[in-house]
């Protein structure tokens, strides 16, 4: 069947303009992060093109899983990606489409709201089971499927289940609310100030960048703990895989951050740049520690010898 020559033009027109859409200039970073470092990646941006003028930044901001399969499954380019579960990066991306993999920052969960929400002066780290289970208490949790801080939600649930032992409290807490969940954490903020719910499982960081009242959990609870990693790994979630189809277990885990450059990132020298600024103490990591979470340079990585020399020192075998 041939096409109106009329409609020839706007076909191409079409085409080559959703082309250009997927290039990058020698002077242009895409950098994908994880929904939970918004806040610190647009001041780091910010401070980094300070000393690079002239460089633009395209940053976007997704659930981490989601991230990983812009670049598996989409091809999109990208030259930096910023996980908030380190795994992410090892599980979909090493050794197809990443040769290393740096863990950065660490975090830890915790169940933040505000003045307007119900029981707000009554919840504690004590009762707060007691308090989502609740029927007039709803609460939001972001997808396990496309978002570490989702799975950690699970993972957290599981270990209260056993720290509090209430068997059966992850299932009625799992069941309930399902409505409020989101692709990615920061999208359950606008729900929370809008009264549209009471609570949010959400990281530290985040609670923090946001200025909202949260309570600690117990480091039995909120994996943040290495020194609890044994029994962090008594608990696990079955998440979607690179397949459709395809299922993998997350085990319970001291919550890490972690970061790599593509093998076909468009602008590797220039990523790398953006790399080492992030890592320094007195550059990015500074920034990330006054948002809430704290430096873990240099890490053991079992990838150390693949990591390109001049960020070679931010880690360890």
């Amino acid at each position: 069947m041939s096409l109106p020559k009329n409609l020839i033009p706007l076909i191409l027109i079409i085409i080559f303009a959703g082309c250009s859409n997927q290039e990058s200039t020698p002077d242009q970073l895409n950098i994908f992060h994880a929904g939970s470092l918004s806040v610190p990646v647009k001041q780091i941006n910010k401070a980094f093109l300070e000393i690079h003028p002239g460089i633009e930044i395209r940053a976007e901001a997704a659930g981490s899983v989601a991230c990983a399969r812009k670049i598996t499954d989409l091809n999109r380019p990208c030259d930096v990606l910023l996980s908030a579960d380190y795994n992410v990066i090892n599980k979909f991306l090493i050794p197809e489409k990443s040769s290393w993999n740096i863990k950065f920052a660490a975090n830890e969960m915790v169940i933040a709201f505000n003045k307007e929400s119900r029981k707000a002066s009554e919840i504690t780290p004590a009762n707060w089971p007691e308090t989502l289970e609740n029927p007039d208490i709803e609460f939001g949790r972001s997808d396990p499927n496309s978002d570490p801080c989702g799975y950690r939600t699970v993972l957290s649930l599981l270990l209260a289940e056993a720290y509090y032992d209430q068997p059966g409290l992850a299932d009625r807490l799992l069941i309930k609310d399902q409505v409020y969940i989101r692709p990615k954490e920061t999208d359950l903020i606008a729900l929370l100030e809008t009264h549209v719910i009471d609570y949010i499982f959400i990281y530290r960081s985040v609670a923090v960048q946001h200025d909202l009242k949260f309570i600690q959990l117990p480091d039995s609870v909120n994996l943040k703990d290495p020194q609890l990693s044994a029994w962090y790994k008594t608990v696990s979630v079955e998440i979607n895989g690179k397949k459709p189809g395809e299922k993998i277990i997350q085990t319970g885990e001291p919550m890490t951050y972690g970061l790599t450059i593509p093998l076909n990132a468009p602008n590797p020298d220039l990523a790398l740049e953006y790399v080492k600024f992030l890592l320094e103490a007195e550059n990015g990591m500074q920034i990330l520690e006054e948002n809430g979470q704290p430096s873990l340079i240099p890490a053991k990585t079992n990838s150390w010898k693949n990591i390109p020399q001049p960020i070679k020192a931010f880690a360890r075998p």
